[in-house]
């Protein structure tokens, strides 16, 4: 959520950021609204002075014996109209608080201009895309000829965009996840969380997928949760509410997730690039503001290490204004080179999302004055597990059919060192 007191001091300064995202803030309704709460707090202070007079006087007057019935009438009067504005107040406060919870953050200004994913822009490379001597194949056809990912089952069991890992599919999906943890645990500093994988709506809020993301949200019919879309949501939020003793703060967490993916109708039907249900290790820091960017690097780095230890090759992009996602202030993607695409594909976003979500979260630290501050909060997937398995297939593939395990998996296989069928 964007500070309020920037909304109400300098709402011009707000949408002129908010336009480098193509998003219209619409200053005139804004502004009418502060206005009218404004008035309404005036007018209720008032009120409530002229109750406490005509109560002092009603006092004043029993003391000399005399009748007060018709200070009393007045002062009911009084009291009749605070509730009204109180009322009124209170409609006031729901619509602004309506209004600024669906505002996006603010880009960094060292965010890129642009519209689209089409305006990211590419920071640098790491590997070299493998070439091959016979034509790659695609995770699908691998998967299915070597017995590891059944796609009519899941199809069977669940419907489209679900699928079943047998055998060595499942144990490499385990294989990654132990893998991703340990690493991030032990090297990088982060502290290993099993939270829910449900969560209520005040999490999701925090967060910012509530309100403006219900529909791409699993809700339970008949209770009040929600199933995650990722571990950002319980991981977040596990401070939520609190003064925070010490800062940074690193936690990480395997989790399903699941989305609905409504906006993605028609895209990336085979395969398991784009699913209801996936597996991710997910990666959240809570920082001092005045860390954060170098914190946004460190994460980003985190996340590269994974893909660098298991030998695929990948690109960084800054994503541009118009291409960040709701909370973000600033976000690197990482992007897999997967042959049996002939294309780079996201597998990993690194946000920083400044005191946005920490706002909505009322997620604080102490500062050096002793006076409570908005800490900083930020994530990314390190990594999503299908997407690390689709490539790992993919740029490992030998002409067989088989795949060759990177070396700094085989520990976590027992020592396999080739998936055959």
């Amino acid at each position: 959520m964007l500070d309020p007191s920037l909304l109400r001091s300098a709402p011009e300064k707000v949408a002129a950021g908010l336009a480098r995202r193509h998003f219209t803030l619409d200053v005139t309704a804004l502004s009418t609204l502060d206005q009218q709460r404004k008035t309404l707090q005036i007018q209720l202070e008032e009120v409530r002075n002229a109750r406490n007079e005509a109560s002092r006087q009603v006092g004043q007057a029993r003391r000399q014996g005399l009748d007060t019935s018709a200070m009393q009438t007045a002062a009911a009067q009084h009291g009749e109209e605070i509730r009204t504005l109180e009322q009124s107040l209170e409609s006031i406060l729901a619509e602004w608080e309506k209004l600024t919870s669906n505002l996006p953050n603010i880009p960094q200004d060292s965010v890129p201009d642009g519209r689209d994913e089409s305006d990211n822009v590419v920071l640098r490379h790491w590997g070299t895309p493998r070439a091959f001597d016979f034509p790659p194949r695609d995770h699908v056809d691998l998967g299915e000829d070597l017995g590891i990912i059944d796609f009519a089952a899941g199809a069977r069991l669940a419907g489209a965009r679900f699928a079943v890992l047998r055998g060595l599919g499942a144990r490499l999906e385990r294989a990654l996840m132990q893998f991703m943890l340990d690493l991030h645990t032990t090297e990088h500093g982060y502290c290993e969380i099993a939270p829910p994988f449900l969560a209520n709506a005040d999490s999701l809020f925090g967060t910012g997928q509530l309100p403006k993301f219900e529909e791409d949200l699993f809700a339970l019919r008949d209770d009040p949760y929600y199933l995650i879309p990722t571990a950002e949501v319980p991981l977040t939020n596990l401070l939520r509410g609190e003064i925070v003793g010490i800062l940074p703060q690193r936690f990480c967490a395997y989790t399903p997730c699941f989305r609905r993916e409504a906006g993605a109708y028609g895209r990336d039907t085979r395969g398991m690039i784009r699913q209801h249900q996936f597996d991710k290790v997910e990666l959240v820091q809570i920082v001092r503001p005045e860390d954060s960017c170098r914190a946004h690097e460190a994460l980003t780095a985190h996340a590269e290490k994974v893909l660098q230890l298991l030998e695929l090759p990948y690109r960084v992009m800054a994503l541009c204004a118009g291409d960040l996602g709701f909370s973000a202030a600033k976000t690197y993607d990482l992007e897999v080179w997967l042959p049996g695409q002939n294309q780079y594909r996201e597998i990993s976003s690194c946000s920083n999302f400044e005191s946005f979500q920490a706002r909505r979260l009322r997620l604080r630290y102490r500062a050096e004055d002793g006076k409570p501050q908005l800490a900083h909060t930020l994530n990314g997937s390190g990594l999503a597990i299908g997407r690390t398995l689709v490539a790992l297939l993919e740029n490992h593939q030998r002409a067989d059919g088989s795949i060759e395990i990177p070396t700094a998996l085989r520990p976590y296989l027992g020592g396999l060192d080739v998936v055959k069928a």
